[in-house]
C-alpha cells in the first residue's frame, strides 16, 4: 500500500485537489477581466471586484499578478492546443482540409476574441516581463505545432512536401490571424470572411500542387 492508499493519504490528496480545483476557479474568473482589461489595467483587486472571490482569497491562492497570470496562460495552452485536431483527422481531401480548417480559424477569432486578445496582449508583454516569459515560449511553441500538424496533413493528402519550414508557416498564419482580430475589433465586418479566405491562400501557397 503506498502512502496515498492511506486515509491520510487520501485526505491529502482531495485537499489538493480541492486546491487545485479553486485555482481553476479563480483562473476562470481572472481570465475574463483580464480579457476584458488586458495585462496593464488589471490587478488583483480589478479581478475580486468583478469576480465573486474576495481579493483575500485570491491573495491565498496566488502569491501575486504575476502568479494568477502565469498560471492563467498555462490554462489557455491546455484549452488551445487541440483545437483543430478533428479537423486533421477527420479530412479526407485538402480541399475539405483547407476549407474547414478556414472556417475554423474564423470562427474561433470572432468567437473567442477577447481571449485572443489577452493572447496577444500576454504574449507582447512577455518581452518585458520575464516571469512567464517561458510559459508564453512554450504556448508559442505548442501553437506552431498546431498549425503544422495541419500544414502536414495536408501535404500528405496532396502527396508533396510543404514549401516552407513550420516556423514559417506558423508566423505567417498567426500575422493573418492577428491581422483580423485586430480589423475585427475595429468593427470591421468582414474580418471573419477575410481570414477564412486569406488562410485558405495561404496553405494552398505553403503546400503548392504539383
Amino acid at each position: 500500500m503506498t502512502a496515498a492508499d492511506t486515509p491520510t493519504g487520501r485526505v491529502a490528496q482531495r485537499q489538493v485537489d480541492k486546491f487545485e480545483q479553486r485555482r481553476r476557479e479563480l483562473a476562470d474568473a481572472a481570465l475574463q477581466t483580464l480579457s476584458e482589461l488586458g495585462y496593464a489595467r488589471t490587478s488583483l483587486r480589478e479581478i475580486a471586484q468583478n469576480s465573486p472571490f474576495s481579493h483575500g482569497v485570491l491573495h491565498y491562492y496566488f502569491r501575486d499578478k504575476v502568479d494568477l497570470i502565469t498560471y492563467c496562460v498555462r490554462q489557455y495552452k491546455t484549452e488551445c492546443v487541440h483545437r483543430y485536431d478533428d479537423i486533421v483527422a477527420g479530412s479526407t481531401t485538402a480541399e475539405q482540409l483547407s476549407r474547414d480548417f478556414g472556417a475554423r480559424l474564423a470562427e474561433t477569432m470572432v468567437e473567442d476574441a477577447a481571449m485572443h486578445r489577452l493572447w496577444y496582449d500576454l504574449r507582447a508583454q512577455a518581452l518585458f516581463e520575464d516571469s512567464f516569459r517561458s510559459d508564453v515560449l512554450e504556448i508559442d511553441a505548442v501553437l506552431e505545432q498546431m498549425i503544422w500538424r495541419v500544414v502536414r496533413r495536408c501535404a500528405d493528402l496532396v502527396g508533396t512536401a510543404p514549401a516552407t519550414g513550420s516556423p514559417e508557416a506558423y508566423a505567417m498564419f498567426d500575422g493573418l490571424f492577428q491581422q483580423a482580430l485586430l480589423q475585427h475589433l475595429a468593427g470591421a465586418p468582414e474580418a471573419g470572411a477575410r481570414l477564412d479566405a486569406s488562410a485558405r491562400r495561404l496553405l494552398a501557397l505553403v503546400v503548392p500542387v504539383g
